[in-house]
């Protein structure tokens, strides 16, 4: 009898918890559909509303604030893509530009460590202070 009331009760409070699986999952999912998107490896990625150049020279005015040097600045002529390459002393960043319409640009941000390691947390902030910077 012991026994059949201890799996009664967790089966109670099983059903009556998997609700709140349901709401956590939609929460997370629509916390996770916010305007910063990462990948498992670390990639993040943002798309801003203003032109290629506006977020170029909004990238680099972030980078400058956040003391990170910059490399170098180039076009690929074939896709239009804007590299923008920067590094700190113990991380190489890499940034893409990518325009996907006259007033619409998307950013590729990978701040790479040692090894394999991916600073996720770096990437995030030059996004956000290149928003930041666009005003």
């Amino acid at each position: 009898m012991r026994y059949f009331c201890l799996v009664l009760l967790i089966l109670i409070n099983a059903t009556s918890l998997s609700g709140c699986i349901a709401a956590a999952t939609s929460a997370a999912g629509m916390g996770g559909s916010a305007a910063i998107t990462h990948t498992m490896n670390g990639i993040t990625y943002r798309t801003f509303t203003s032109p290629q150049a506006k977020v170029r020279v909004a990238t680099i005015r972030a980078l400058e604030r956040m003391q990170i040097q910059l490399v170098s600045d180039s076009m690929q002529n074939k896709s239009n893509i804007r590299y923008v390459m920067a590094k700190t002393t113990e991380r190489k960043i890499e940034i893409q530009l990518e325009p996907i319409s006259p007033n619409a640009t998307r950013m590729r941000v990978v701040a790479k460590g040692s090894g394999l390691f991916y600073d996720a947390s770096t990437a995030e902030e030059i996004i956000q202070q290149t928003k930041i910077s666009l005003g």
